[in-house]
């Protein structure tokens, strides 16, 4: 006897419903199917029955991968959180590959890194989860072989169902006798790196033929990005405590500055205590100015202010941008000429932002310069991590902009309330802006967006050297101006941006980040780099660059109110306009041509400058202008001919000859 559901006495369509409502399994539904056929129901209720149950089938599949894809998010999370917890790099290291082989039900998982001294040319595995034999760890990889290389090349995720057998991957002797030892068929791997670099490479495998789904690949590549930002922050752990053995290393040779060893070593234990209890960048501060005495300025990547302590002096924009770039070039603190200082805060050869020190006293005895550079290396500390806490959720607010660029989205309206929930306001207007720094470093740019996306409440990411930024406006034109200046003094390089909109709703995103692009690639190709432009402000070359904004639009926006004028007074502006262009701009031969006084032609053009502008005869307006009167007459032409074809079809008569369908 089954149980867990409602047993109806006649199989119908609501029985569906409520086998659907209660959970029940496959199983049931098809059974409703067999007693409908064993009561020789009617061959409409049976078809119903089996539409319904079909429909039913899909439903739960809906349902269990929304369940799947919600239990791989809930368990990146959980990753996140834990791998915080992990210290030291090679314990590190096996709970990620312990995670990555849970995540995915993998048999097994390993990792390679890149060699530090071996210029990114070869990579060795370092830890291995699931493995038979002893040949994997310590099996070194080079640039031209295997998936590793694909992903170091490529920075994106490669893989295989059967890797033996995959003829179309470049294979090596030695990963080719480690695999088949393992016997392992199907292998994903994915990129570990930290901002643009690349440093290692995370594997999954399987001892059978498995082809990976779209979700398993991006859940894979969201554990690698958690796990890059996690082996960066060991490193820098690690280099932390290297840099206290240094002190103590120097401290037992130069015994006459050993109580100023002393100070930093223990001024700076106390700081990193105060970063592994979880403090925030502002508690840090204000213990590093009890040590160094004065006022303390922290700023991030784009120079907003985020912590201040004490009262320091007013110092210009322009000046403290130029003391941070020279103490970032220089990779350690630099004086400014009024006695203050400047620290760069980086990991990884990102720039997180800058500290700026102005002591009471001058910084004299090495003490506060030592300590001033690695409070940096604190604050740098603390703010990785903050960001890994917060990895995951970026990682879903890449995944939001990416579905609504994609243009196969089976339930685009379920895209608003995923997007209100990271406050995100997607059915109001937007505009899409594409910015590409002509120069500079990346890691700026990507940093800049990503706090300029949170700034603004949108969307962003960065890919093959340019931002792509969905923010909320009503003006294209505003938002991409507001853009390049405030991302081109960041980079230094002139910055090049495209930009389309406003569009509400998911539906749109995907047209808008098309005309950006065209925007972006048409800005190239006429080598005007630096520039901004949208479709509306490229004249013509609007009309094909935008999906949206047709002839009409054109013409109304070109010569609109010479247009309206002659429908409303019956005159003839417009057909002066042609014969004023006809005739090389001679009023005189114009005249001739209408048949009119020169003076009516003079007249006329008097107004056509009042409604078009004192400039309409400029060469580029000019330009404009006798497009839109070509278009506008070929328009008429084509409307008048098909009139005159439709009241021949309404009469009974053939269409006149050379009349379009």
């Amino acid at each position: 006897m089954m149980t867990g559901g409602p047993e109806p006495d006649s199989p119908d369509v609501m029985s569906v419903l409520e086998l659907l409502a209660v959970g029940a399994p496959p199983a049931r539904f098809e059974e409703l199917l067999r007693t409908a056929r064993r009561e020789e129901a009617p061959d409409s209720t049976l078809a119903e029955l089996d539409q319904a149950v079909r429909l039913a089938s899909r439903v739960q599949a809906l349902i269990g991968h929304a369940q799947q894809r919600e239990a791989g998010l809930a368990a990146l999370v959980d990753t996140a959180h834990d791998l915080t917890l992990v210290h030291g790099m090679e314990a590190l290291l096996h709970e990620i590959a312990r995670r990555a082989r849970r995540l995915l039900n993998f048999d097994m998982a390993y990792i390679g890194l890149r060699a530090a001294d071996d210029e990114g040319r070869a990579s060795s595995i370092r830890a291995a989860e699931g493995e038979t034999t002893s040949l994997s760890v310590g099996l070194k990889t080079f640039e031209d072989s295997g998936l590793g290389s694909l992903v170091q090349r490529s920075g994106a995720p490669a893989w295989s169902p059967d890797y033996l057998a995959d003829r179309d991957l470049p294979h090596s002797p030695d990963i080719d006798a480690v695999v088949r030892a393992e016997g392992l068929h199907a292998i994903l791997a994915v990129p570990l790196g930290y901002g643009t670099t690349v440093f290692g490479t995370l594997y999954g495998a399987d001892r059978k033929v498995r082809h990976f789904t779209p979700d398993e690949i991006s859940l894979m590549r969201s554990l690698g990005r958690l796990a890059g930002v996690a082996i960066e922050r060991a490193r820098l752990l690690e280099a932390t405590r290297a840099e206290v053995t240094e002190l103590e290393l120097d401290t037992s040779r130069a015994r006459s500055s050993l109580n100023v060893q002393r100070r930093v070593e223990a001024a700076y234990i106390r700081l990193i205590d105060l970063v592994l209890s979880g403090c925030d960048p502002q508690t840090l501060a204000e213990a590093a100015v009890k040590e160094l005495s004065g006022a303390l300025v922290v700023r991030d990547c784009v120079g907003r202010t985020i912590v201040v302590t004490g009262t320091p002096p007013r110092l210009t924009e322009d000046d403290v941008l130029r003391w941070t770039y020279d103490a970032h070039a220089a990779g350690c603190p630099v004086p400014m000429p009024d006695g203050g200082w400047v620290a760069p805060v980086t990991a990884g050869g990102e720039n997180l932002g800058a500290i700026l020190l102005v002591p009471d006293e001058p910084l004299t005895d090495g003490f506060g310069v030592r300590l001033l550079q690695l409070t940096a290396r604190a604050v740098a500390l603390i703010l990785l991590l903050q960001r890994t806490s917060t990895v995951a959720h970026d990682q879903i607010r890449d995944e939001l902009l990416d579905e609504l660029l994609s243009d196969i989205r089976t339930q685009p309206r379920q895209l608003i309330p995923r997007a209100r929930r990271l406050g995100i306001a997607i059915d109001e207007p937007h505009v899409m802006v594409l910015a590409r720094p002509e120069g500079g470093p990346e890691g700026r740019a990507a940093a800049w967006a990503s706090s300029y996306a949170h700034r603004m409440s949108g969307l962003m990411r960065f890919r093959d050297g340019y931002v792509t930024l969905l923010v909320p406006s009503e003006d294209p034109l505003a938002a991409a101006t507001a853009v390049s200046e405030e991302l081109t003094p960041l980079v230094g390089h002139p910055v090049t941006v495209g930009a389309a909109g406003p569009v509400s709703g998911p539906g749109r995103v995907a047209q808008a980040h098309r005309e950006a692009l065209s925007c972006l690639e048409a800005l190239t190709e006429l080598g005007n780099l630096g520039c901004v432009a949208t479709p509306q402000q490229m004249g013509f070359l609007g009309v094909l660059l935008s999906e949206n904004r047709g002839v009409g639009e054109y013409i109304r926006s070109v010569i609109g109110p010479v247009v309206d004028y002659d429908t409303q007074r019956f005159t003839e502006l417009t057909r002066t306009l042609d014969a004023y262009f006809a005739s090389s701009s001679s009023p005189t031969r114009a005249a001739s041509d209408l048949h009119v006084h020169p003076n009516t032609v003079s007249r006329r053009l008097e107004r056509i400058a009042e409604l078009l502008g004192a400039d309409w005869q400029d060469p580029e307006r000019a330009l404009e202008i006798q497009l839109a009167l070509r278009l506008h007459r070929t328009r008429r032409t084509l409307q008048h001919r098909h009139a005159a074809t439709g009241a021949a079809r309404d009469a009974g008569s053939p269409a006149p000859r050379g009349s379009g369908p």
